[in-house]
């Protein structure tokens, strides 16, 4: 079938085209942002998941129905070994130009506002004292003693406030959208909920809808122990059977294109649901479909290279960062099959005590690899990477 016709697109974070099984969970993210607008308490959303289960796609979504309403998203990646105050700066900076704009447009101004301005140059220059990774320049001019202690959760702190105070008086509230939450440090999580509990205690219009892997919720409630009545914790699992099904018809028949219902269930059964993986099996099987309708002998041809394409790129990516004794872990996993799996049965498996393997397991979580689904469980945060490991390292090297 044309490739250039084909409606799947497997990416990252790339929104598929339907985006089904979501709905309630949209819904709820919208009425927290329009209560946080009209000045009502709301909790602050967190999306945990698996990887390639759409949260990233789910954000972006959120961040659309919030700029569409006129709120000012901040959107933010936290990346690895990098600090908050790095990367918020810059996307707090362009926040607030937005808002200079309005206030030129009214011809007036505004103490809210500059003194917003003022609390984020304190505290970049505070923090580049405090994070070697702080590069940007800040071109508003400092407020003594507002956002500059050089404590970084009473700085934070005041930042927000400041920001929530210019956004209540220019009605447009301000919305965090942050990825990857699992890898703000933990002392800088505990500070970001601090500083969101002021703002909340205060019903400033600043709230948080961040996404982030299974372990956010261990990490957040250890960074603060009432974190979990501050946020509204929303998993986000595999698809269900009929969403599924809809995420595969649709886009097809949007294109005028037909699939026999046992291909559907196929794809259902290789990909187990997850979105990502719906789409990669999509857009091979369309590509090695000679017409329509899609047969199951499509797919099954198509399995092959989707699992090709993916330990390519979305397994051989995340693979590539491990040291030899982190993979031998993660083999050892695969050998217990999909899991989670006792951390002493991996360590069984290691023909090595849980404790000489603690610390691998324990790297392995903060590069967001495995993560504890109870206490004494591992699991992978990756779904089918047991059988990529399997692929990968046929045996179980010594």
């Amino acid at each position: 079938m044309d490739p250039r016709l084909n409606p799947f697109a497997p990416g990252a974070g790339t929104p598929p085209p339907e985006l089904a099984g979501r709905d309630e969970i949209i819904e709820r993210a919208s009425i927290a942002l329009h209560r946080i607008a009209a000045g009502r308490v709301a909790r602050s959303v967190i999306l945990y998941g698996l990887r390639g289960v759409g949260k990233t796609v789910l954000l972006h979504k959120i961040r659309d129905i919030a700029e569409a309403e006129g709120y000012m998203p901040v959107v933010i990646e936290a990346p690895e070994d990098r600090s908050l105050a790095a990367v918020l700066g810059p996307s707090l900076r362009t926040a607030l130009i937005r808002m200079s704009k309005i206030q030129q447009a009214r011809a007036a101004v505004n103490e809210a506002l500059d003194k917003a301005k003022g609390a984020l140059a304190s505290f970049i220059r505070a923090a580049k004292i405090r994070f070697d990774d702080v590069e940007v320049n800040i071109d508003f001019e400092a407020e003594r003693g507002l956002a500059d202690s050089g404590d970084f959760e009473a700085d934070l702190t005041d930042l927000l406030v400041s920001v929530g105070e210019s956004a209540k008086y220019y009605q447009k509230p301000v919305v965090l959208v942050i990825d990857e939450l699992q890898y703000i440090p933990e002392p800088q999580l505990a500070a970001l909920i601090t500083a969101l509990h002021r703002v909340s205690q205060r019903q400033l219009p600043v709230t948080l809808i961040g996404a982030g892997l299974p372990q956010l919720l261990g990490q957040m409630g250890q960074a603060k122990s009432y974190a979990e009545r501050l946020f509204e914790f929303v998993q986000i699992g595999a698809l269900e059977r009929e969403a599924a099904i809809q995420a595969i018809v649709i886009p097809l028949k949007q294109e005028s294109a037909q699939i026999e219902q046992d291909a559907v269930l196929e794809i259902i059964k290789q990909t187990q649901g997850y979105p990502y993986f719906i789409q990669e099996w999509g857009k091979h099987v369309w590509d090695l479909a000679y017409n329509s309708p899609i047969m199951k002998r499509d797919v099954m041809a198509a399995t092959d290279v989707a699992l090709a394409g993916l330990d390519e790129s979305f397994f051989r990516v995340r693979f590539d960062r491990l040291t030899p004794a982190e993979k031998r872990y993660m083999r050892a996993m695969a050998e217990l099959g999909e899991g989670p799996h006792r951390s002493s049965d991996i360590s069984d498996i290691l023909g090595k005590p849980s404790s000489a393997v603690a610390p691998i397991r324990a790297r392995l979580i903060t590069k967001g690899m495995v993560y504890s689904p109870s206490h004494g469980d591992t699991a992978f945060t990756v779904p089918l990477f047991d059988g990529f490991m399997k692929r990968i390292m046929p045996e179980l090297s010594s």
